[in-house]
């Protein structure tokens, strides 16, 4: 027993009353653990303990108990969550191959989509969402100050493996969950009033940029440039993220190691790279189980166990070892192929509905406002899904914990935003579209605008919310 073990013990066990009065901490507290993932720090019992069950227990008999709980939010994207996990659970019962059925990574996958759709019932305030936010940025954050840090230590050797455990186990997973979190660290930064917490913040986003490039992960790389490209364009100082983007550039050439550049020039010329050579051939296995069971798949998590079965390129007679076989390194064809059509459909619907939503509240956001937390958000939550479509190109990420818990968190956002565009009396829709008032006599000036000065999206302190 270590001091650690001690530290994770008493912050879990101490947090238990808490999440029973108030559901929306435990939320938190199951967010760092399924995050930050501080039972993987300790070396101890504390280690194996099942410290995210004892919270999600907790939590959930508070809200039953609560009389002030409000309902989940029933609306086209958690049904649709609530029909993929049905239909991958139907799918068990005509998995493929003579394997036994594994149903422990079914249960976590409904647990993954039971903690999603339980969010959009506990986070019904912007301060609520803003705290959620923070604790999801600093969970990833940490491993990035750390990583990186080491990184920087070392000279850039350093290379990361593995990531803390549970989903970000795998080192592209890892580094996947990195890049997700760069867009929620820049807003921070940006909207953070507090010069101490906005310094920090700002050191973060670097840091965690080397730590993605640590992972030595393609994927993830291809999916950082395309989310920096993204805040550049969505931002209102370009010449500003222009100039950054060139100094990110010139400083991975400059400081990145020889092999990792070496690495990132096989996407161009992937035909002499062995593990892109392999890709294409799981992509290609992948489409010969989609066509051979099109409606539930082989199975969920059943792709390597019928590789072999559905690899018809390979020479009869000739036996496949597992080793040699291959995940389908795509999430969109893993889902498709693992759990058929209609869980893919589902799937992608539901991406694609959570990208629509945002579209729509930045449109009307910038029909209303020329600053605003709403655009604010909207552009961080954009970016993140953008790098995590991308990235699923090349990673096996279609049960990713956070990018449920993303689309309802943008579920929530939605509506929030809505409801307080919808409040004319604080925040009037601007004049014409114009930034400025229209032309008007002004003493001592001749014609000219009045300035109506509009609120920036910085409006809230960490320590607490400011009002007007």
């Amino acid at each position: 027993m270590s001091i650690r073990d001690l530290l994770v013990a008493g912050f879990v066990i101490g947090s238990l009353p808490s999440c029973f009065r108030r559901p929306f901490i435990g939320v938190l507290v199951f967010s760092v653990l399924g995050y930050m993932r501080i039972q993987d720090l300790a070396w101890g019992f504390a280690r194996f303990e099942r410290w995210s069950f004892y919270v999600a227990i907790t939590t959930l008999a508070g809200y039953m108990v609560d009389r002030n709980k409000q309902p989940i939010v029933i609306e086209t994207r958690t049904v649709m969550m609530m029909m993929l996990a049905a239909v991958i659970g139907i799918g068990h019962f005509f998995a493929v191959g003579n394997f036994p059925v594994v149903w422990g990574n079914f249960i976590e996958f409904c647990k993954i989509v039971g903690v999603a759709i339980f969010t959009t019932a506990v986070v019904r305030t912007r301060d609520q969402l803003r705290a959620l936010i923070w604790v999801i940025a600093m969970s990833f954050g940490f491993y990035g100050v750390k990583s990186g840090i080491q990184g920087i230590l070392s000279g850039g050797t350093m290379t990361i493996d593995r990531g803390p455990g549970g989903m970000l186990f795998d080192n592209n997973n890892f580094a996947l969950a990195m890049v997700l979190v760069i867009p929620i660290l820049v807003h921070l930064a940006s909207s953070e009033k507090n010069p101490l917490f906005q310094k920090i913040l700002r050191a973060m986003v670097p840091l965690t940029m080397i730590t993605v490039v640590l992972t030595r992960s393609r994927g993830a790389a291809l999916s950082m440039a395309l989310a920096v490209m993204l805040m550049v364009w969505r931002s209102r100082n370009m010449v500003l993220g222009l100039a950054f983007m060139g100094l990110a550039g010139l400083a991975l050439i400059t400081f990145a190691p020889e092999s990792y550049l070496e690495r990132l020039n096989t996407i161009r010329h992937y035909e002499s790279d062995g593990s892109a050579m392999g890709r294409l051939a799981a992509w290609k296995v992948a489409g010969n189980m989609i066509r051979a069971h099109p409606i539930f798949g082989v199975g969920l998590d059943r792709f390597r166990d019928n590789y072999a079965a559905h690899d018809y390129d390979r020479p009869p007679g000739v036996p496949v070892e597992r080793k040699s076989t291959r995940v389908a390194h795509n999430s969109y064809l893993q889902i498709w192929a693992e759990c058929g059509t209609i869980a893919f459909g589902l799937y992608m619907t539901m991406l694609l509905l959570t990208m629509i939503d945002l579209w729509r509240v930045r449109s009307a956001a910038k029909r209303r406002y020329h600053a605003s937390w709403i655009l604010s958000y909207a552009t961080m939550f954009e970016t993140s899904m953008v790098a995590f479509l991308c990235g699923s190109v090349f990673l096996n990420r279609a049960q990713f914990d956070l990018i449920y818990h993303y689309i309802a968190i943008v579920l929530i956002f939605g509506r929030l935003a809505r409801a307080e565009m919808a409040d004319e009396q604080r925040y009037p829709m601007r004049v014409s579209g114009r930034r400025f008032g229209p032309l008007a006599a002004i003493e001592g000036r001749g014609f000219a605008r009045r300035v109506r000065l509009l609120p920036a999206f910085r409006e809230t302190h960490l320590l607490g919310p400011e009002r007007s």
